[in-house]
């Protein structure tokens, strides 16, 4: 065995109740992101880590395994990430199945395609990354981010008053949509982002945080966008 993709999706949500099922342009949001895995032909499994019997009964209706249901510790609001996957690798592990690569695509990030996936993977197995994930660069420069102190606002950077944006270095944020690890750096290092970490860029038009109702209808928009160019472009 050498490559396992996990999709964490637990059954509480609370600012958006059933969130990972929830319809998305037609289709249960985990929906994308299980498809755009087994499209890239990488896995030798699709596994669905979830504590929830209706979004286990989903994730098998469109091609994802559910082998085991999430632990209790593991499916309350105050597990990470990494607990989630450190407890897949470990089970899996006892059963005999071993992964060299772990890809943890998670349940809201309908942007996510196969050729992501597989530009992210290249990068890793090319550079002996210990990690790589798609990010974003930040659309206005944080060097001259302000904060709110007793009523006043004020610079986080001040001697960064009257640098043009175009001198300063760009700076990035996470995607949110997936994570590709080597499982032995992982279970060495307990998380995804190492000192020895690569990334992928990708555009501020295919990528959307969903936390909010507000956040949904803008990735449904965004997504449709998407779509649209990729029409155009074929």
């Amino acid at each position: 065995m050498d490559n396992l993709a996990v999709i964490p999706a637990r059954g509480g949500s609370k600012r958006i109740p059933r969130k990972n099922i929830k319809p998305f342009l037609g289709k249960p949001i985990i929906a994308y992101s299980i498809e755009a895995a087994l499209k890239s032909d990488l896995f030798d499994e699709v596994m669905v880590s979830t504590d929830d019997k209706e979004i286990a009964e989903i994730a098998k209706k469109y091609g994802a395994k559910v082998p085991f249901l999430r632990s209790e510790d593991n499916a309350n609001d105050f597990a990470v990430l990494a607990d989630v996957i450190e407890e897949v690798i470990i089970k899996y592990k006892s059963k005999g199945m071993v992964f060299e690569n772990v890809c943890c695509i998670l349940p809201t990030a309908p942007f996510v395609t196969s050729e992501k996936i597989k530009e992210a993977y290249k990068k890793l197995a090319h550079n002996d990354f210990d990690s790589v994930f798609p990010v974003l660069e930040f659309s206005y420069p944080i060097q001259r981010s302000l904060k709110a102190e007793h009523d006043k606002i004020s610079m986080v950077w001040p001697e960064h008053l009257n640098t043009r944006s175009q001198d300063l270095e760009p700076r990035y944020h996470d995607a949110g949509q997936f994570y590709w690890i080597k499982s032995k750096a992982f279970l060495e290092e307990k998380k995804i982002l190492t000192y020895n970490t690569g990334a992928i860029n990708i555009s501020i038009l295919h990528a959307q945080d969903i936390d909010t109702e507000t956040d949904w209808k803008l990735a449904e928009i965004k997504y449709k966008m998407m779509i649209n160019d990729q029409k155009d472009y074929f």
